[in-house]
């Protein structure tokens, strides 16, 4: 933020978490867009087959109940986060296809806005019941359940944020932990989710997208992306639409796209959490400076007289 307010360079990405330390400053544009990228809460619900190069679904799994995990969604208070700690840059998203893919992205998915009576409901329902005097919680079997969650300590906010989280999960009756007790070190996190640490229930995690809007790399039977390692006969159909010569056709590609985002809502294997705006400083005698992915950017830069 200092070498922003003293000019140092011409150039210079804006960390969000300094955002209110920089924005006032004299001298330079800042220039926004919101990046092809968002945030996830995943549910592990198996593992990688090494051998077979494919994801292998635990019926078994104790974060495979849909009510489980749309209750821990309903429960994060996303937007009173994103208002407190993003600086004005951070907002909730509703679908794991961004707006920026225009037609692509299903406006009609509700996603999962704060709702703690529902997340109780959801839970009740499902038998997740407390026993006489307890705090917390357990399965439907009857046994202690236990939510162990892998943070990435990748901001200065993390701790605070995820703490947050776990305090509203604690508040519908569901025992959630930091996997290690704070949150992990990024490769330490990468290893363990890549590899279907058994002590991860839960994981964050975020995703930077092509310019193809096809979700088949991230969350097909065969992608090793696909950390929650779930696997549905009707999801790879879904999926396979989407790539299909039909999807040649604008229309057809649409509603396979709204099928799929369908799916994934109505299944909360993985649900969508935030995306911010992405911020550069730019000196205001810079001229041609652009963020258009068609701008040829260093070519057309100059300075002003």
């Amino acid at each position: 933020s200092q070498a922003i307010k003293s000019h140092k360079f011409d150039v210079t990405g804006v960390l969000n978490t300094q955002w209110n330390n920089v924005k006032d400053t004299k001298g330079v544009n800042f220039i926004g867009k919101i990046p092809l990228s968002y945030n996830y809460l995943g549910f592990k619900v198996g593992k990688f087959d090494k051998k077979t190069g494919k994801n292998v679904e635990d019926k078994n799994a104790k974060m495979n109940n849909v009510s489980l995990r749309k209750a821990m969604a309903y429960a994060m208070n996303i937007d009173a986060v994103a208002k407190r700690y993003g600086n004005g840059l951070s907002f909730r998203i509703n679908t794991l296809i961004p707006a920026q893919f225009g037609d692509f992205s299903d406006k009609s998915i509700k996603g999962y806005p704060y709702n703690l009576k529902k997340a109780n409901e959801l839970l009740d329902k499902a038998g997740y019941k407390k026993h006489k005097g307890e705090k917390y919680r357990r399965q439907p079997n009857g046994k202690k359940l236990t939510i162990n969650v892998a943070v990435r300590n990748t901001q200065p906010n993390a701790e605070k944020i995820w703490t947050n989280y776990l305090q509203q999960w604690q508040k519908i009756g569901l025992d959630a932990r930091f996997v290690g007790g704070r949150p992990m070190e990024f490769n330490s996190w990468v290893q363990d989710v890549q590899a279907d640490s058994p002590k991860i229930d839960v994981f964050e995690g975020g995703w930077s997208l092509s310019s193809e809007p096809s979700p088949m790399d991230l969350y097909s039977e065969g992608a090793p992306y696909n950390m929650a390692r779930f696997v549905s006969p009707t999801q790879s159909k879904l999926l396979t639409n989407i790539d299909s010569t039909k999807a040649f056709n604008h229309k057809y590609r649409v509603q396979a796209f709204d099928k799929w985002q369908e799916w994934m809502y109505d299944n909360a294997y993985v649900v969508p959490t935030t995306n911010s705006w992405s911020v550069t400083a730019v000196n205001n005698k810079v001229t041609g400076w652009s963020l258009k992915p068609s701008a040829n950017s260093w070519y057309d830069v100059g300075f002003t007289k």
